[in-house]
Protein backbone atom coordinates (compact mmCIF):
# COMPACT_ATOMS: atom_id res chain seq x y z
CA UNK A 1 0.00 0.00 0.00
CA UNK A 2 1.28 3.47 -0.84
CA UNK A 3 1.84 5.37 2.41
CA UNK A 4 1.10 8.75 0.84
CA UNK A 5 -2.24 7.59 -0.55
CA UNK A 6 -3.44 5.86 2.61
CA UNK A 7 -2.69 8.96 4.68
CA UNK A 8 -4.40 11.53 2.42
CA UNK A 9 -6.68 13.97 4.24
CA UNK A 10 -8.96 16.82 3.25
CA UNK A 11 -6.80 19.88 2.60
CA UNK A 12 -3.70 17.96 1.45
CA UNK A 13 -2.21 19.54 -1.66
CA UNK A 14 -0.74 17.87 -4.69
CA UNK A 15 2.78 19.11 -5.45
CA UNK A 16 2.53 21.80 -8.11
CA UNK A 17 3.93 21.08 -11.55
CA UNK A 18 5.17 24.13 -13.46
CA UNK A 19 5.79 23.53 -17.15
CA UNK A 20 8.04 25.48 -19.52
CA UNK A 21 6.30 28.08 -21.72
CA UNK A 22 4.11 26.60 -24.46
CA UNK A 23 5.89 26.98 -27.80
CA UNK A 24 5.02 26.25 -31.41
CA UNK A 25 7.40 23.31 -31.14
CA UNK A 26 5.41 21.97 -28.15
CA UNK A 27 2.22 22.22 -30.20
CA UNK A 28 3.80 20.54 -33.23
CA UNK A 29 4.96 17.64 -31.08
CA UNK A 30 1.52 17.32 -29.48
CA UNK A 31 -0.17 17.44 -32.90
CA UNK A 32 1.99 14.55 -34.04
CA UNK A 33 1.49 12.45 -30.94
CA UNK A 34 -2.24 13.09 -30.54
CA UNK A 35 -3.27 13.20 -34.18
CA UNK A 36 -5.10 16.49 -33.49
CA UNK A 37 -4.06 18.78 -36.33
CA UNK A 38 -6.82 21.36 -35.88
CA UNK A 39 -5.57 24.55 -37.57
CA UNK A 40 -6.37 26.59 -34.43
CA UNK A 41 -3.28 24.93 -32.95
CA UNK A 42 -0.99 25.20 -35.97
CA UNK A 43 -1.99 28.02 -38.33
CA UNK A 44 -1.80 31.62 -37.14
CA UNK A 45 -3.97 32.87 -40.03
CA UNK A 46 -6.70 30.39 -39.14
CA UNK A 47 -6.46 31.33 -35.46
CA UNK A 48 -6.72 35.05 -36.27
CA UNK A 49 -9.71 34.40 -38.53
CA UNK A 50 -11.37 32.80 -35.47
CA UNK A 51 -10.71 35.96 -33.44
CA UNK A 52 -7.67 34.68 -31.57
CA UNK A 53 -4.40 36.63 -31.30
CA UNK A 54 -2.33 33.54 -32.20
CA UNK A 55 -2.58 29.75 -32.18
CA UNK A 56 -3.73 28.21 -28.91
CA UNK A 57 -2.63 25.06 -27.13
CA UNK A 58 -4.73 21.93 -27.26
CA UNK A 59 -7.00 21.59 -24.24
CA UNK A 60 -5.94 17.97 -24.12
CA UNK A 61 -2.32 19.09 -23.70
CA UNK A 62 -3.28 20.79 -20.45
CA UNK A 63 -5.25 17.69 -19.46
CA UNK A 64 -2.15 15.58 -20.13
CA UNK A 65 -0.01 17.92 -18.03
CA UNK A 66 -2.53 17.71 -15.19
CA UNK A 67 -2.66 13.92 -15.42
CA UNK A 68 1.13 13.84 -15.32
CA UNK A 69 1.16 15.92 -12.13
CA UNK A 70 -1.54 13.76 -10.56
CA UNK A 71 0.13 10.41 -11.33
CA UNK A 72 3.49 11.71 -10.12
CA UNK A 73 1.76 12.14 -6.74
CA UNK A 74 -0.72 9.24 -6.76
CA UNK A 75 0.05 5.77 -8.14
CA UNK A 76 -1.91 5.31 -11.35
CA UNK A 77 -3.50 2.08 -10.15
CA UNK A 78 -5.29 4.06 -7.40
CA UNK A 79 -6.97 6.41 -9.87
CA UNK A 80 -10.70 5.63 -10.15
CA UNK A 81 -11.81 8.60 -12.26
CA UNK A 82 -10.33 11.71 -13.84
CA UNK A 83 -12.33 14.42 -15.61
CA UNK A 84 -11.83 18.03 -16.65
CA UNK A 85 -13.67 20.98 -18.12
CA UNK A 86 -11.92 23.45 -20.39
CA UNK A 87 -12.26 26.92 -18.85
CA UNK A 88 -10.10 29.20 -21.03
CA UNK A 89 -7.62 28.77 -23.89
CA UNK A 90 -3.94 28.33 -23.14
CA UNK A 91 -2.05 30.84 -25.23
CA UNK A 92 1.30 30.41 -26.93
CA UNK A 93 4.10 31.30 -24.46
CA UNK A 94 1.87 30.65 -21.42
CA UNK A 95 3.51 28.96 -18.44
CA UNK A 96 1.09 26.31 -17.16
CA UNK A 97 0.97 25.37 -13.48
CA UNK A 98 -0.92 22.26 -12.40
CA UNK A 99 -2.31 22.03 -8.88
CA UNK A 100 -4.83 20.14 -6.82
CA UNK A 101 -6.08 19.48 -3.32
CA UNK A 102 -8.10 16.85 -1.51
CA UNK A 103 -11.61 18.18 -0.97
CA UNK A 104 -13.56 15.16 0.28
CA UNK A 105 -13.23 11.69 1.75
CA UNK A 106 -15.93 9.28 0.57
CA UNK A 107 -16.83 5.64 0.17
CA UNK A 108 -17.48 4.22 -3.26
CA UNK A 109 -19.00 0.83 -2.61
CA UNK A 110 -16.69 -0.69 -0.02
CA UNK A 111 -13.67 1.32 -1.14
CA UNK A 112 -12.46 4.36 0.84
CA UNK A 113 -11.57 7.16 -1.58
CA UNK A 114 -10.78 10.85 -1.79
CA UNK A 115 -11.96 13.44 -4.30
CA UNK A 116 -9.24 15.78 -5.52
CA UNK A 117 -10.08 19.16 -7.07
CA UNK A 118 -7.66 19.94 -9.91
CA UNK A 119 -6.81 22.93 -12.08
CA UNK A 120 -4.31 24.44 -14.47
CA UNK A 121 -3.49 28.12 -14.31
CA UNK A 122 -1.27 30.42 -16.36
CA UNK A 123 1.37 32.86 -15.15
CA UNK A 124 -1.33 35.56 -15.55
CA UNK A 125 -3.55 33.71 -13.04
CA UNK A 126 -5.98 32.57 -15.76
CA UNK A 127 -7.60 29.22 -14.94
CA UNK A 128 -7.55 27.20 -18.14
CA UNK A 129 -8.75 23.81 -16.91
CA UNK A 130 -10.74 22.62 -13.89
CA UNK A 131 -11.36 19.05 -12.97
CA UNK A 132 -11.40 16.35 -10.40
CA UNK A 133 -10.05 12.93 -9.69
CA UNK A 134 -11.25 10.18 -7.40
CA UNK A 135 -8.47 8.13 -5.83
CA UNK A 136 -8.75 4.92 -3.83
CA UNK A 137 -7.07 5.05 -0.43
CA UNK A 138 -6.63 1.32 0.14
Amino acid sequence: MSTIVSSLAVGDEMPKLVLPPVTRHTLALFCGSSGDHNPLHTDIDNAKAAGLPDVIAHGMLSMAYLGRALTAWIPQDRLRSYSVRFASPTQIRDVVTCSGSVVEKLMIGDEPCVRIALQTRTQNDVVTLVGEAVVALA
